[in-house]
């Protein structure tokens, strides 16, 4: 007799695998859901293998247009990115892998939801909390949290054993020395030979990203053009094609920046759970966006709104990283952002070249740049006199401030 019903996120590698079996092993009716958000996979093949070994059903969802539409541009229009240098392309596409994985058992009336991310990371974290968010009654089946897995498969020679026993295909060849996570916004490497923080990446790690060395010696020149803080046009000035959906232009983007070398971090950040962890990543359409949307937004947002919105900004990466897309304040804080971004229109042109995004010109009709304003040759409508008693009593507290500290007579 079944124990339930058991929605498996699966990737078809040998963890995964392994886990199939291993909850078939348990009682468990097994359904498998692949989600293609972007990554290089043979989903057919992992279909094949998942029917083989058993699940009642095999759902491969391809989720490339909303994960661009849902999750990576509500990211750039907060310029999401987390401890100043990482633009979470992992942590962005768990909620939606994950909201797909409970529409999958909602639908198929499974009482469980299972997946393989391991008991130290932050992915268990993100899956889970947007599964109890948007499925609470639903029972979680983490493996990589129970003893009687974990004591049983304690590395992947154990993996490999188990595999062979139960005619579960492996890898014919050798795995890289490292973990990689592979999606849309971004390839994630880390663990094995990376944990050591001092160890440089070697050279043949990157998949995503040319080496900037090796990139071609004449730039490409782009425009893109932004409405409500997101893109809806790129054009490549110098070849004259055109993108104008979604997923075309961050396709596209990936394409160039990687052409360049755009992308590429080395990093130790934080993990929620409490642990320091060494991460490089290749993120070349994500940082491109960064950049260009940096500089429209500065263009047509006034300075205290903007000010407001860069702490937003912050707010917004810790929530996605941690997890909390589907809070109560991720939802608050996303409500506020898509407000400051009403006025985040124009185009921007941009030369990528040998791993560097740089900014040529904007223009939007929704700017606050005042030319006559701001012109050293033009007076325009302000009064240089004013400026004297604004620096003044800008100047009250500073005199103050240093009365107190014994400062009213400083030495140069």
């Amino acid at each position: 007799m079944s124990n339930g019903t058991v929605v498996l996120a699966y990737s078809g590698g040998l963890d995964t695998s392994c886990i199939l079996v291993w909850l078939k092993e348990q009682g468990y009716d097994v359904i498998t859901y692949l989600a293609n958000i972007g990554q290089d996979e043979d989903f057919e093949a992992a279909r094949k293998k998942a029917e083989s070994l058993g699940a009642k059903k095999v759902f491969i969802e391809d989720l490339r247009s909303e994960f661009v539409e849902d999750f990576i541009w509500p990211s750039v229009q907060a310029n999401a990115v987390y401890e100043d240098r990482y633009l979470m392309g992992t942590a962005i596409a768990r909620p939606c892998i994950a909201r797909r994985q409970v529409e999958i058992a909602r639908m198929e009336s499974a009482q469980f939801v299972s997946h393989g991310a391991t008991g130290k990371g932050n992915d268990q974290i993100r899956f889970e909390l947007t599964c109890y968010a948007l499925y609470p009654e639903v029972k979680i089946i983490a493996p990589w949290r129970i003893p009687e897995f974990y004591n049983r498969f304690r590395g992947r020679t154990d993996l490999m054993e188990y595999a062979k026993k139960h005619g579960i295909p492996v890898p014919v060849t050798p795995r890289a020395p490292w973990s990689m996570d592979a999606n849309l916004m971004h390839i994630s490497y880390e663990s094995g030979i990376l944990e050591n923080p001092k160890s440089h990446a070697p050279a043949d790690l990157y998949l995503m990203t040319k080496n900037p060395e090796d990139a071609p010696n004449v730039p490409d020149v782009l425009e893109i053009e932004f409405r409500k803080g997101v893109p809806v046009k790129v054009i490549n000035v110098k070849e004259g094609k055109s993108k104008d959906t979604p997923l075309e232009i961050f396709s596209y983007l990936n394409e160039i920046g990687g052409k360049h070398g755009v992308g590429r971090i080395d990093i130790v950040e934080n993990r929620f759970i409490g642990m320091k962890s060494r991460g490089i990543y290749e993120t070349p359409g994500g940082t491109v966006l960064l950049k260009a949307h940096l500089d429209i937004e500065t263009f047509t947002m006034d300075k205290e709104v903007r000010r407001i919105k860069q702490g937003l900004g912050v707010k917004f990466s810790e929530l996605v990283y941690n997890g909390f897309w589907y809070s109560p304040e991720c939802d608050f804080v996303r409500h506020c952002i898509a407000k400051s971004q009403e006025n985040v229109e124009g185009k921007v042109q941009l030369s990528i070249f040998k791993g560097q995004v740089y900014i040529l010109g904007r223009e939007s009709p929704k700017s606050l740049y005042n030319e006559e304003l701001v012109s050293m040759d033009v007076q325009g409508d302000y009064d240089p006199c004013d400026a004297s008693g604004f620096i003044r009593i800008n100047a009250v507290r500073l005199r103050e401030h240093c009365r107190l500290q014994g400062f009213s007579d400083p030495k140069p």
